[in-house]
Order: structure tokens, then C-alpha cells, then sequence
């Protein structure tokens, strides 16, 4: 198990167990941190953000990708926006594989996947949380999803697989301008995303 140790003289300004399979949003403002904590192990966590100031100017996959050199998001790297503004920089990792690729689950695409009907997704909560920001569902855009193990091949093949992190495991991310972060803890249950059996996070804000 991973031991959380945040840094001396740290001030913690927020602090919860989010349940399994519900959403979550915050304003961050820039120096603040945010710690993701994957209580139990192989727990993904869907991830957007977007500029507090203008929406618009929201998490960019692609720009995250070119800019880091690498499909995935560890220590060191940065999360860009829309404007290749410096959204966030991972400053602790202690899993070390974040996905950039798979994107969120959502009802419609369970159906496809898998046959099943289903009300509970990361795109359902998404869109809970973002009404209470007054944005809709076209602000959804492609997402980073913690602690989740996506692998991919020379061919290009790629398949969501049993996860890495550890009971304990957890990222830090500090905000680089004023931000509004929503989560969904991942839902899924037909296939590893969420190790087939959502579990709980803790999520910590500090400054």
C-alpha cells in the first residue's frame, strides 16, 4: 500500500471519501492541489477540467499528448487546454499509468459493447455535474481517465486491461490557473476499468 505524506505546512482545505460510481466538481484555484487517492486498487477515475474563466478553454487530449510526448500522464507532465495553457502539472504519482485514449463510458456505448441497458455512467455523471456549472452536455470532450491501464500495440491495437494501481496509490495535481475540475469515479462494471467492482476515492484539496 502506497502512504499518503503530503508535504509539511500543507493546509488542507477540502477533504472526502467520494462513494463509488458518483461524480464530483470543484473550483481550484492556481497553487492548489488536488489529491486523487484510489483507496482500494485498479479504480479508474474520469477526469475533465476547464478554465474557470472562460469554459470554453477546456482540457485538450491531443495538446496534452503532444505536448508530454507520451500517450501517458505521470509525474512531471502537464495537462494543456484548448489554448495550450498549462491547466495542471502531475507534481506525485505513485501508479505511474494514466490513460489518455479510452475516453468515458457511457450508456449508449455499453449497449453496444456489451448488450446491456444501463443508467449509470461516466457520461451520466458528467452531465449531472457540469449542469450544476450551468454547462450542458456538448462540454463534454475526451478525458484522462487515473489509475486506469489502457495498452496499445505497434498495430495500434488497444484493449482496457486489469489495472496497476495499488490500495492507497494516488496522484497530485497542482492547478496552474483558475480551474474547475469534474470527476466521475468510474461506474463501470463490464470490464476492468473499475476492476469489475466500483470502489470508493478519497479526494483531497490543499494548499
Amino acid at each position: 500500500m502506497s502512504t499518503l505524506s503530503l508535504p509539511k505546512g500543507t493546509t488542507i482545505v477540502h477533504r472526502e471519501v467520494l462513494a463509488a460510481k458518483q461524480p464530483w466538481s470543484r473550483r481550484l484555484e492556481p497553487g492548489q492541489h488536488l489529491t486523487m487517492v484510489d483507496l482500494e486498487g485498479r479504480q479508474a477515475v474520469d477526469f475533465l477540467c476547464y478554465s474557470a474563466d472562460l469554459p470554453l478553454d477546456r482540457i485538450n487530449i491531443p495538446n496534452t499528448v503532444k505536448l508530454n510526448k507520451s500517450l501517458y500522464v505521470t509525474k512531471g507532465d502537464k495537462i494543456y487546454s484548448d489554448h495550450a495553457r498549462v491547466m495542471f502539472t502531475v507534481v506525485e504519482d505513485t501508479c505511474g499509468y494514466h490513460d489518455t485514449l479510452a475516453g468515458c463510458c457511457s450508456c449508449e456505448i455499453d449497449k453496444v459493447r456489451y448488450g446491456v441497458t444501463k443508467t449509470e455512467s461516466c457520461r451520466t455523471n458528467f452531465i449531472a455535474e457540469l449542469s450544476r456549472w450551468a454547462m450542458g452536455p456538448s462540454e463534454i470532450v475526451s478525458n484522462i481517465n487515473f489509475f486506469m491501464r489502457v495498452k496499445f500495440d505497434e498495430d495500434g491495437a488497444l484493449n482496457i486491461v486489469e489495472g496497476v494501481s495499488k490500495p492507497g496509490d494516488f496522484v497530485t495535481l497542482r492547478a496552474e490557473m483558475p480551474v474547475l475540475v469534474v470527476i466521475s469515479n468510474c461506474p463501470q462494471q463490464n470490464n476492468p476499468a473499475a476492476g469489475f467492482r466500483p470502489t470508493p476515492i478519497e479526494l483531497i484539496v490543499s494548499s
